[in-house]
């Protein structure tokens, strides 16, 4: 079953999400699908979906109704930079971090919590295993700006996916992720930036195949 659905913040504000449970069993643990700079748009619904039939209730938080509720962009140029803006100027990050908290909280009531995302959502990942309590296992898709907060560490296991074809995340950044955490596996493809998406060009099978089985080899482990 899938519904969006809200969840209050810390603060009281009813934030939308989209939550997927398994339609056989009880859910072995609960996935934080963390959104890309498209909102919960089709895809990431997909995505959510797809946890769910691997067996674990998925929760996707719409972060951008603290802005504007109900975005779902495309991937157009237009959709891109309004995704952007809002993004990276409309949304706080303090306040984001601590929305994701307030899901991880909720998500907890149901199970152990896994965090996975893509693009922004790779680097709200990132930030969500080094910083938000009760995070027991972490996937990160190609986080554009981790390279720029490494002074925060990991604190759950986490495994990390980039392509080697993403301009917008040079390999000069990967290895300065690699130096910064020895510990982490990072995941190299050749692939391109949103190589998971399959409704964008840069959709990659084989590198979306093996990151996902990576991915639920890792929860599988840890949740």
């Amino acid at each position: 079953m899938a519904e969006m659905t809200t969840i209050e913040m810390n603060d009281g504000f009813a934030l939308g999400a989209y939550t997927a449970t398994p339609e056989h069993g009880e859910a072995k643990g609960v996935v934080v699908v963390i959104q890309e700079i498209f909102g919960v748009n089709g895809h990431i619904r997909e995505v959510a979906d797809g946890y769910a039939s691997h067996g674990y209730m998925s929760i996707a938080p719409a972060l951008f109704d603290r802005i504007e509720p109900g975005v779902q962009l495309g991937y157009t140029e237009a959709d891109m930079g309004r995704g952007i803006d809002l993004a990276f100027q409309g949304l706080q990050m303090e306040r984001t971090l601590q929305d994701l908290q307030s899901v991880v909280d909720y998500a907890a009531a149901y199970g152990s919590v896994g965090v996975v995302g893509y693009c922004f959502g790779g680097l709200l990942t990132y930030l969500s295993a080094a910083g938000i309590s009760g995070v027991v296992a972490a996937s990160s898709y190609y986080g554009g700006g981790i390279a720029d907060v490494l002074e925060q560490q990991p604190q759950c296991p986490l495994i990390m996916h980039f392509g080697e074809l993403d301009a917008h995340i040079p390999m000069s950044d990967v290895e300065k992720i690699k130096a910064a955490n020895p510990n982490v596996p990072v995941h190299v493809y050749a692939a391109d930036h949103g190589f998971n998406c399959d409704h964008r060009g840069s959709y990659d099978a084989d590198a979306a195949s093996v990151a996902l089985e990576r991915t639920l080899a890792h929860f599988a482990a840890h949740l």
